[in-house]
C-alpha cells in the first residue's frame, strides 16, 4: 500500500480520540462558523453526528484559552456516576432531573476551580475564590424533606399514687394511747403511648436565586468571561432536558460574564415543557438562545457543490499533514491528485459522503485498501460507499422495523418510480420515523422552504436519499437522472433539478404523502 493510501486509513474517525493539538491543527472552519461561535451570545450548534460540533467545540474552547478567559467543556455523555439514574423511568422524573443538575453544576464548579488552582499566572486568589464556591456548594446541595416522609413519635407519662390507711392502739402502763392511722398502700401507674407517622422520599432542592448570584459574584471576582460549552446534549434523555434547560435559563443565561454553547442533534433536542400551570420549563429557542449554523445543511454536496467540494478537499489535507508532514505534500490540490485518479473521482467521493465528515473519513478508508499501492479510482470510492452503507447504516437502523420498511418504500418511490434521488415534505410535518432516518444519515436535508408557483403559502423541505441507497444503479438505466422533477418558471417543460432553490412553478411530482405508506403498514 502507498503512503497516501496508508495514512488515510490512519484518519481519526472521531474528535474525541485525539489530543486537542492535533485538534486545533485539523480544523477547516465551516464558512462563518468559528466567527459566529466565538462572539458571547448563547448559542446552539446543531447537527448530526459526525458533522463535527465536537471539533468545532475543540477549536473555539483552544482559541478562548489562548485569550485568557476560562473555558469549561462539558462532556454530558461523562456526566453523573450514581448507577444510570437518569435513564432509569422507573425512578419519579423529579429524582432523575434534580441529580442531573446537581451533577452538572457540580461539573461547572469543579472545572472552574481546577482552571484556577491550574494557572500559572497567580491572576487568581485562591482565597476569595474558594469562598465563593463553598456558597455554590452550600446552594446546591441542601437536602429537605419533601413529600410524607415516615416519622414515628414515642410519648409516654407515668404516675404513681400512694395511701396508707389502718388503724392501731397502744397500751402502755406508763403512757396508755390510741394511735389512728393510715396503713394501706395504694400504687397507680398510668402510662400513655402516642406516635405519628408520614411516608414519602427525601430530595435535593436548588435555590435557583442563590447559585445565580453566586456565580454571578464569582465571575466578577475572576474578571475574566466563562465559556461553558456543553456538548453532547443529545446523551441526556428527552424528557430531562427541558429540566437542565431550566437550570440553565435560570442561573447561567442572566450571568453577563458566562457565555453558554450547546452542540446538540435538532432531531433529539426538547429545550421546554409546558407544566399543568401552561408555564414554560426550559429554554425557548430564539428569545433565550440562538442558533448559529446547522452543519447538516452546510457540506451537503447537492446544496452547494463548490463549497462542499472546498470544505472536504481542505479536510483531507489538514488531517492528513496532521499525521503524516513527511510526504512533501504541497497544499490541498496536490493531495488530491496525488491521491485519485481524476477530479471526477474526488467529487464522487464528496457526493457519497453527504455532508458528513465521519463518513467521509471511514469512506475513505475502505476505498484506500481496495486501492492498495494505486491511486483511489471510481469503482474504488463506490464499491466503499456501499460497504459503509450497508455496514456503518443499513445494519443500524434493521432494528426498526418501521424505520427500514419506510426507507424501502421511500427508495422505491423516489428512486424506482420517480427516477429521483430525493424528495419533498411539508415543513410543518413532522414524523418520528422520518426524523429516525435523519439521525441515522441514510436520508438528508439539503433544502428548507422550497414552494412551488401552484400551491401559494405551502412550503416543503428537501431530503435526498443516502448515496448508498442507489450506488449498485450507477451507469445503469435505473440510476436518479436528477436531484428531483420540477418545472421551470418560464416553462410547461419537466427538468431535474440539481440544485434546489426556492420555489418552482410546479413540484408535485417531487412531494412524497407518507399516508401511503402509514396506510398500507395498517
Amino acid at each position: 500500500m502507498n503512503e497516501i493510501n496508508t495514512t488515510f486509513l490512519r484518519l481519526s474517525k472521531r474528535a474525541e480520540t485525539k489530543d486537542n493539538s492535533y485538534l486545533v491543527n485539523t480544523f477547516v472552519n465551516v464558512g462563518p462558523l468559528f466567527t459566529i461561535l466565538s462572539n458571547r451570545d448563547h448559542e446552539i450548534l446543531y447537527g448530526r453526528r459526525g458533522t463535527g460540533k465536537t471539533h468545532a467545540f475543540a477549536y473555539l474552547g483552544n482559541s478562548l484559552k489562548n485569550e485568557g478567559d476560562i473555558v469549561i467543556n462539558v462532556d454530558l455523555r461523562t456526566i453523573g456516576s450514581n448507577g444510570g439514574i437518569f435513564s432509569d423511568s422507573s425512578l419519579p422524573i423529579t429524582q432523575r432531573a434534580t441529580r442531573l443538575l446537581i451533577d452538572t453544576l457540580t461539573y461547572v464548579i469543579d472545572g472552574i476551580i481546577d482552571e484556577v488552582i491550574s494557572d500559572q499566572s497567580d491572576k487568581y486568589d485562591l482565597s476569595i475564590i474558594s469562598p465563593l464556591a463553598d456558597s455554590l456548594w452550600e446552594a446546591i446541595t441542601e437536602i429537605i424533606v419533601g413529600g410524607n416522609i415516615e416519622i414515628e413519635t414515642d410519648k409516654t407519662s407515668n404516675r404513681t399514687e400512694n395511701k396508707e390507711i389502718g388503724t392501731s392502739l397502744n397500751i402502755s402502763l406508763k403512757n396508755p394511747s390510741l394511735d389512728l392511722s393510715d396503713k394501706s398502700v395504694k400504687s397507680d401507674n398510668v402510662s400513655k403511648t402516642e406516635k405519628v407517622k408520614r411516608q414519602g422520599v427525601e430530595h435535593h432542592r436548588i435555590h435557583f436565586s442563590s447559585v445565580f448570584k453566586s456565580l454571578q459574584l464569582m465571575s466578577q471576582k475572576l474578571a475574566v468571561h466563562i465559556w461553558i460549552l456543553f456538548d453532547e446534549w443529545a446523551e441526556i434523555p428527552q424528557e430531562l432536558q427541558p429540566y437542565l434547560s431550566e437550570l440553565i435559563r435560570r442561573t447561567i443565561l442572566p450571568n453577563t460574564g458566562i457565555t453558554v454553547k450547546i452542540a446538540a442533534i435538532e432531531q433529539r433536542t426538547n429545550l421546554s415543557l409546558f407544566d399543568a400551570n401552561h408555564t414554560r420549563i426550559g429554554i425557548e429557542e430564539g428569545a433565550d438562545i440562538s442558533t448559529s449554523q446547522n452543519l447538516d445543511e452546510y457540506m451537503v454536496f447537492d446544496n452547494d457543490e463548490g463549497k462542499s467540494l472546498e470544505f472536504f478537499k481542505e479536510l483531507l489535507f489538514h488531517h492528513f499533514n496532521g499525521i503524516n508532514d513527511s510526504a512533501n505534500i504541497i497544499d490541498s490540490n496536490d493531495l488530491i491528485n496525488r491521491a485519485f485518479t481524476q477530479s471526477n473521482t474526488f467529487h464522487e467521493f464528496v457526493r457519497a459522503s453527504e455532508g458528513v465528515p465521519r463518513d467521509a473519513i471511514n469512506i475513505l478508508g475502505i476505498a484506500a485498501t481496495k486501492a492498495s499501492d494505486s491511486k483511489i479510482s471510481m469503482d474504488n470510492i463506490r464499491n466503499a460507499a456501499r460497504i459503509w452503507f450497508s455496514r456503518g447504516k443499513e445494519k443500524a437502523i434493521s432494528t426498526n422495523e418501521n424505520a427500514f420498511n419506510l426507507l424501502q418504500w421511500i427508495r422505491d418511490k423516489v428512486i424506482g418510480e420517480r427516477n429521483s434521488r430525493a424528495f419533498l415534505l411539508r415543513t410543518n410535518h413532522k414524523d418520528p420515523l422520518i426524523d429516525y432516518l435523519f439521525d441515522a444519515r441514510v436520508i438528508h436535508m439539503i433544502k428548507e422552504n422550497v414552494s412551488g408557483k401552484d400551491e401559494p403559502g405551502a412550503r416543503y423541505n428537501v431530503y435526498s436519499i443516502d448515496y448508498g441507497c442507489y450506488v449498485d444503479l450507477m451507469n445503469t438505466n435505473n440510476a436518479p437522472k436528477g436531484l428531483f422533477e420540477a418545472t421551470e418558471q418560464d416553462s410547461e417543460n419537466s427538468i431535474y433539478v440539481d440544485v434546489p432553490r426556492n420555489d418552482y412553478r410546479a413540484i408535485r411530482r417531487a412531494i412524497l404523502d407518507l399516508s401511503e405508506f402509514y396506510e398500507n403498514v395498517a
